[in-house]
């Protein structure tokens, strides 16, 4: 009944007429996402009349109550079949000022019609494959670029660079050849990067080095989010960049790691926001050449290397670390290296540990990429040594149980998720510098087996990796334990079926042959 009195109030009304009808509709339907079958038709006539109505010389009022119809009713996929033609898209482009000749975004009074048709086109050409195939043929993603450039540095314009960053993540989600085109033909990496910059207000006092107001404000919702939807579509610009060919693109990289690392250091307008933003900036630094990963730590700034500094070890016990590490001014430092964003990445493992759920999509992104740093980056893997795998002082207690990180990270190398429980056991591996010893004195042998028959290193060793080699030292607790530890004892089965030590269990076999030889 909605649908039939506003399709002939569209068909046949002026202006103020159909504005007022389809304000009704979508107030009705804001949160309407799931169709009745019987009005299809009905719908599929309305969005016929609304791209129609959309032609005519309308107040921007009227084009904005069009526009709020039309993308409701873009969320059903039958409804865009008979209405996703090149003019209908011509039209949604021109009114989100996507065509080359519009060369300006100076009427502010046009901002909602332009955000209105940015959505729009969002829902179209997610749910019709023919509309991607379109916006290929528009070259939809060239457009949105410049739609950006204009933009890239006014912050009073946030929803249309959100939904403009939302449309080319969707495209080039779905689209490997526009990934490809983003990267090399349209320079997507520099610009979306610039993007960030801009969301952020970074000032950089180097050249991969960015000032921090640790007591500015978080950022805005708007800022937020469109800064979340520039990671999202760097992701899929990057996915394939896992070497560098050229010097430029380590450079262009290297950038783009520096904004990250701003990134995890900032925080968002709520602790959802934040965690939304800085897993996301996680996913995009996977993506990063792991040579290019050493921007994530630097040398201390002036401020930093001011003299006020705590030693770790002073530290309540279950912060304790070696005293390479120390705190200057509410900064983590290593060995004269700021190592903030590295301990934000460890933050950030723990709460996902935490969760106790989907540790496959939330928590191997965050392990895997503090296993290569950790694999690459000397620093890096020293710092988290100290905070994962501090001193061994507690030896009563099997590896597995407790709180902390490491008995966290040790009950993972059992888990049920094959992938989970292999990234696990590697992060742990790459920090002990893959020697079996060193593994086994922090995890047990039970826990690191199926990390060491894999590696087929089950009888002792190390890995094929080089690392330095500076000293683990043992505490005396360790040391004291280490003799009665006896982490490896070979056991058989009695005749009677209980276990044994194996070599008593097979002095009981030979005493029942020699009794059994002699009986005959």
């Amino acid at each position: 009944m909605d649908e039939e009195r506003a399709l002939y109030i569209v068909r046949a009304g002026e202006a103020g007429a159909i504005e007022r009808v389809l304000r009704d509709y979508s107030d009705k339907h804001r949160a309407t996402f799931k169709f009745e079958s019987t009005d299809e038709d009905k719908r599929k006539k309305l969005c016929e009349g609304i791209f129609k109505v959309l032609l005519k010389d309308i107040p921007t009022t009227c084009q904005v109550s069009c526009l709020e119809v039309l993308r409701i009713l873009s969320r059903d996929k039958k409804v865009l079949v008979p209405v996703t033609t090149k003019e209908n898209m011509q039209i949604l482009l021109r009114l989100a000022k996507l065509n080359e000749s519009d060369d300006s975004l100076e009427k502010v009074s046009e901002f909602p019609v332009i955000v209105e048709s940015l959505k729009c086109l969002c829902n179209i050409v997610f749910n019709s494959q023919m509309a991607q195939q379109l916006s290929l043929e528009l070259n939809l993603a060239a457009k949105l670029c410049n739609l950006l450039r204009k933009c890239k540095d006014r912050k009073f314009i946030n929803d249309i660079k959100c939904f403009d960053l939302r449309l080319l993540f969707v495209l080039s989600l779905l689209h490997t050849d526009i990934r490809s085109q983003l990267r090399y033909e349209l320079q997507g990496l520099p610009l979306l990067t610039q993007i960030l910059e801009s969301a952020f207000s970074i000032k950089w006092t180097d050249e991969y080095e960015s000032a921090i107001d640790r007591n500015g404000p978080p950022l805005s919702p708007q800022e937020t989010d469109c800064a979340i939807e520039a990671l999202k579509a760097l992701f899929n610009v990057t996915v394939d960049s896992w070497k560098v060919h050229k010097e430029g693109d380590s450079h262009q990289f290297r950038v783009m790691a520096a904004v990250l690392r701003h990134c995890l250091l900032i925080v968002g307008p709520t602790e959802d926001k934040t965690e939304e933003l800085h897993s996301n900036a996680v996913n995009l630094l996977s993506n990063v050449p792991v040579s290019c990963l050493d921007v994530l730590i630097c040398p201390l700034t002036h401020e930093e290397t001011a003299p006020e500094a705590t030693m770790l070890d002073e530290l309540p016990s279950d912060k304790t670390a070696e005293k390479e590490t120390v705190l200057k001014n509410n900064t983590m430092v290593y060995n004269g290296m700021n190592m903030e964003a590295i301990h934000v990445l460890l933050s950030f493992m723990e709460k996902r540990i935490d969760k106790g759920s989907s540790y496959r999509e939330g928590l191997t992104p965050v392990l895997s990429l503090l296993t290569e740093c950790s694999r690459a980056h000397r620093n890096i893997r020293k710092f988290l040594k100290d905070q994962v795998l501090p001193p061994l002082r507690d030896v009563t207690n099997r590896p597995e149980v407790g709180s902390t990180v490491r008995n966290k990270l040790v009950r993972l190398m059992t888990h049920v998720d094959l992938g989970v429980k292999q990234i696990a056991a590697e992060f742990l591996f790459v920090l002990c510098k893959e020697r079996v010893d060193s593994l086994l004195k922090y995890t047990g042998y039970g826990n690191a087996a199926g990390l060491l028959a894999a590696r087929g290193l089950l009888a002792g060793g190390r890995g094929d990796n080089w690392y330095s080699e500076d000293e683990d030292t043992d505490t005396e607790e360790y040391k004291n334990a280490k003799p009665k530890e006896e982490l490896l004892k070979p056991m058989g089965l009695k005749p009677d079926g209980t276990i044994t030590p194996l070599e008593e269990a097979l002095n009981q076999y030979s005493v029942i042959e020699e009794t059994s030889s002699d009986t005959d």
